[in-house]
């Protein structure tokens, strides 16, 4: 902006004059600039929501829609610290008897000691000093198959540490891999495989080519084979069939069964999982109070209408504080009465009232609503204004509202929870559904979207143009008076000049 200096020869304090007189247009574009702000506010409060919205949508209420989320299953040990198992839907409610007669283990051995000369051999000791010759090899065997060999050979100029490299890089027949180390402390190397099972076991393999250097490098079996562990599988027998596993654990009929330690006499009994069925509907409900909740405080809040948007001067003389607390007013009103959360508001609570012809246990169809399962809003003038649309669990432990009602709900999956899984189904596709009408996409709004995010994004621009033209027009208006108020002090300069000749000329 040019520095101008005005009033010299008037005395006028033309700023302030031409300030006052291009307030009008300030004032447009201080409006214009505040309503885009507001706009971009509004934006990023309907983001949240919209993520909320979308996240309990393909969350919580998605699986729902499902039997597998009402087919909760548990499965209990007598023994619980022999095995731990794991019950999916598809397992038998059931009374069985277990017995582990071993654990998995992987294949270990401790060579041993490798001298060179009366000292102890390192990684760089080298394959001469050990009187090995190159061509020499290592061999194990993999799984008992002597077809399946890792195996590496020796090489002129190799030492300990060169072998030990090799051994670690190589690869079967068939892929596998073990585990290799040499300790310099102990003058030892250690093998062991990588996995449990006999199928990962290994042996060493002694024959021509590889019996000399297997034993002068420590890879071999003491007489009585107690530096080496064999690999194995771990033996369990359910109901007196036996299996066998190479990890420890067993999927049996719906079961995974994890052995820990070896034990008899085990008694594993599968019910149906009650509190899964019912806290998988109490998370689902309690996502939906939560959407509900925050719907009925936007919609229900103050407007703020005595909050304007402030200007830049208007912040200058006001604390940080008081600039946050006066924005937070307006802020919290932005979606006050919205027509969109009305509609949101509207539809969800719609489907609560709704009825489902479901089958009962005993083969008769019944309509059944959220009422019959002990579900349903509490009182209307004794719940505060924003949990009005908020539904409550009788017998819920952590609803103080409903806590000492009757818990029909628990006692519904205990004796029909086909019942239970038909109506919530039901319930979840129905609301699923309104919610994708909901969210389809307009000419105003993107897909999966509750609110006219294209229209806003429009908005927006047209107020960059709008801010724009009304900045040029201001800008014009000041320049204007600006060049008004330099001629008149031209002119009175000339004028004061020519006074002040005239003065000269008769001796004033």
């Amino acid at each position: 902006m040019p520095i101008r200096i005005t009033g010299m020869n008037s005395g006028l304090d033309t700023e302030s004059i031409i300030t006052a007189l291009t307030q009008t247009k300030k004032d447009k574009v201080d409006s214009l600039t505040g309503d885009q702000k507001k706009l971009t506010w509004k934006q990023d409060k309907w983001k949240e929501l919209n993520k909320k919205v979308v996240s309990f949508y393909n969350g919580a209420l998605s699986k729902m829609r499902f039997s597998d989320a009402y087919t909760k299953k548990t499965t209990t040990a007598s023994n619980a610290n022999a095995v731990s198992v794991i019950t999916d839907g598809n397992a038998m409610d059931a009374t069985q008897t277990l017995d582990i007669n071993s654990l998995a283990k992987a294949a270990y051995m401790t060579g041993q000691e490798v001298k060179n000369g009366d000292t102890k051999a390192t990684k760089d000791t080298s394959i001469e000093e050990l009187r090995l010759s190159a061509g020499d090899k290592l061999k194990f065997s993999i799984g008992g198959d002597s077809s399946n060999v890792l195996e590496v050979g020796i090489e002129e100029g190799d030492t300990i540490g060169s072998v030990l490299s090799k051994l670690q890089n190589a690869t079967s027949t068939d892929g596998t891999k073990l585990n290799f180390n040499f300790d310099d402390k102990n003058g030892r190397f250690y093998v062991s495989s990588k996995t449990t099972g006999e199928a990962a076991s290994f042996d060493i393999l002694l024959d021509d080519e590889s019996t000399a250097a297997m034993t002068k490098l420590g890879l071999t079996k003491k007489e009585d084979g107690s530096n080496y562990i064999k690999g194995s599988s771990a033996e369990i027998v359910l109901n007196g069939e036996t299996y066998t596993s190479d990890n420890n654990t067993f999927e049996v009929n719906g079961l995974t069964i994890t052995a820990n330690q070896v034990a008899s006499g085990i008694t594993l009994s599968t019910k149906q999982d009650t509190s899964g069925i019912y806290d998988n509907i109490k998370s689902m409900l309690k996502e939906y109070n939560d959407l509900m909740k925050e719907f009925s405080t936007l919609y229900n809040a103050d407007k703020a209408k005595k909050y304007s948007m402030l200007t830049d001067d208007q912040k200058s003389e006001m604390s940080d504080k008081e600039v946050e607390e006066w924005e937070k007013k307006i802020k919290d009103g932005l979606l006050s009465g919205d027509e969109t959360i009305g509609s949101l508001r509207t539809g969800l609570r719609g489907i609560t009232n709704l009825g489902f012809d479901i089958t009962l246990k005993d083969g008769t169809t019944s309509k059944l609503f959220l009422a019959d399962f002990g579900i349903g809003t509490g009182s209307y003038f004794s719940t505060e204004v924003n949990e009005r649309d908020l539904l409550h669990i009788d017998g819920d432990k952590d609803d103080s509202a409903t806590s000492g009602n009757t818990d029909k709900l628990s006692a519904m999956i205990m004796t029909d929870p086909d019942a239970v899984r038909g109506f919530f189904t039901e319930f979840a596709k129905s609301m699923y559904s309104k919610m994708s009408d909901l969210m389809k996409g307009t000419e105003y709004s993107s897909s999966f979207t509750v609110y006219e995010d294209k229209l806003m994004a429009s908005q927006y621009s047209s107020y960059n143009t709008k801010i724009s033209s009304a900045q040029k027009a201001l800008e014009a208006m000041q320049d204007s008076l600006y060049k008004k108020f330099s001629a008149m002090e031209t002119a009175l300069a000339k004028t004061n000049s020519n006074s002040g000749s005239l003065t000269g000329f008769f001796g004033g």
